[in-house]
């Protein structure tokens, strides 16, 4: 059984460190022994390590069940089913009780070993420390959409949000108390760190590739963190709908009376044809999908709002 140091002594500081989980048996382990590893050279801290496991159907938990009973610092959140790549993190983010809180991933595409950096920057004062992601061994194409998204989001948002963070980072649990009475049923942590308003330190890396498993996102993941982003922290794409729909009008009104006043002078040279009509009702009828799409986006956000639902529920907690 491995020593843990007691609650009792107040003078050590103790950092949590969460780890959202689905399907990662190749990986649990691994980047438990290297948060292990982090703290046996940090002989002033104490740590928890929390993972919240979203149902995974492999061995993920098995291994979870392992590791908690050798390891008392290791615990353990099972969630009855699978609540998404934004609640769960979320969730076991406010279940965590130390001074300082540090959200990794279990793929290792976060390195463990910047979390020294993190305490380091913490200890000078700072509330928030991120994880910046400034160049990736991903696929190249994949990266360039994503730094493409963070520009757009930064631009149009109300709220200055960082760039290039995926939520990997330090948290003070005076932050921790706050995420937690935010009553937010489906969560933007990205953004809610900058409503907050702390100032932020930034620690920039380079993302290594998955050396093992495969990506647990896919489209329809990234899709959503996308639009969430846009739906919780800007109006913009509303006003654009108006925007656009005024300046579309505007020409297709300027665009009518150019044919109109050509087929007066011309009567008997000029044939409008029916294939201006059919171009302009696919063009207009694309815009409104588009938009109706955008309206409907924002409403779903409201309806997940007033719904009230649970970040998550609980199957099992070990060694809480």
């Amino acid at each position: 059984m491995t020593e843990t140091i007691t609650k009792s002594d107040s003078n050590i500081k103790m950092i949590s460190v969460v780890t959202p989980c689905f399907n990662e048996e190749e990986n649990v382990e691994l980047v438990y022994e290297q948060v292990k590893r982090i703290f046996e050279t940090l002989k002033k801290y104490r740590y928890e390590h929390i993972f919240i496991d979203n149902a995974s159907t492999d061995k993920t938990v098995t291994i979870l069940r392992s590791l908690a009973q050798k390891d008392k610092n290791v615990k353990v959140i099972l969630n009855v089913r699978n609540f998404g790549h934004i609640r769960s993190p979320y969730y076991g983010l406010i279940q965590s009780q130390g001074d300082a809180s540090v959200l990794l991933a279990a793929d290792l595409q976060d390195p463990p070993v910047l979390i020294v950096n993190f305490i380091r920057k913490w200890e000078e004062g700072y509330k928030v420390v991120l994880g910046i992601k400034t160049d990736s061994e991903e696929s190249r194409a994949m990266f360039t959409i994503r730094r493409a998204y963070y520009k757009l989001i930064t631009a149009i948002a109300e709220t200055k949000l960082v760039k290039n963070n995926t939520g990997f980072g330090l948290y003070d649990k005076c932050v921790i108390k706050i995420l937690r009475q935010i009553d937010e049923p489906y969560p933007y942590l990205r953004g809610l760190i900058s409503e907050i308003g702390f100032e932020s330190a930034m620690i920039e890396y380079t993302q290594p590739k998955r050396i093992r498993g495969i990506s647990k996102n896919n489209f329809y993941t990234l899709y959503d963190i996308a639009m969430l982003g846009i739906t919780n922290h800007s109006k913009v794409p509303l006003r654009l709908a108006t925007f656009i729909g005024l300046g579309v009008a505007c020409l297709s009104l300027l665009i009518a009376i150019g044919y109109l006043v050509a087929k007066l002078i011309f009567w008997n040279y000029f044939s409008i044809g029916i294939a201006p009509l059919i171009f302009g009702i696919f063009f207009f009828a694309s815009v409104q999908l588009f938009f109706l799409g955008i309206l409907g986006e924002y409403i779903g956000n409201i309806y997940t709002q007033i719904l009230k639902r649970p970040l998550v529920i609980e199957k099992e907690r070990l060694n809480f």
